[in-house]
C-alpha cells in the first residue's frame, strides 16, 4: 500500500508563486509515475503534471512554462513549483501515483489534497 502526503499550498495573489511537495511512503518501489491533479470548484478533476521514475515530465497546456515538476527518488518526493499564478489555478491539488505508465494518466494512489487559492 502507498500513502501520499502533500504539503505546501495556501493563498497567494495573482502573479505570485507557491511550491507543493508530496512525500510517498509504503511500497515505494511500485510507483512508476507520480504527479499532480487538481479540481477547481464546480469543475472536473484535471491533470496538472506527471513525472516518471527516470524524470520524463508531462504538463497540461494550461500550466506549461509556469509550473515545474521535479522528483527526488532517494527521498520518495515530488515537488511542484508554481510561478505566475492566476485565479484559474485556484483548486485543490492532489498528489497522485501509479505503478505503471498509462496513456490516459489514470492513477492508483491519491493524497488527500491541499488547497491553492489565487486572488486577483
Amino acid at each position: 500500500q502507498v500513502q501520499l502526503v502533500e504539503s505546501g499550498g495556501g493563498a497567494v495573489q495573482t502573479g505570485g508563486s507557491l511550491s507543493l511537495s508530496c512525500t510517498a511512503s509504503g511500497s515505494i518501489s511500485s510507483i512508476a509515475v507520480m504527479g499532480w491533479y487538481r479540481q477547481a470548484p464546480g469543475k472536473q478533476r484535471e491533470l496538472v503534471a506527471t513525472i516518471t521514475s527516470n524524470g520524463i515530465t508531462n504538463y497540461a497546456d494550461s500550466v506549461k512554462g509556469r509550473f515545474t515538476l521535479s522528483r527526488d527518488n532517494a527521498k520518495n518526493m515530488v515537488s511542484l513549483q508554481m510561478n505566475s499564478l492566476k485565479p484559474d489555478d485556484t483548486a485543490v491539488y492532489y498528489c497522485v501515483g501509479s505503478p505503471k505508465y498509462r496513456v490516459d494518466y489514470s492513477m492508483d494512489y491519491w493524497g488527500k489534497g491541499t488547497l491553492v487559492n489565487v486572488s486577483s
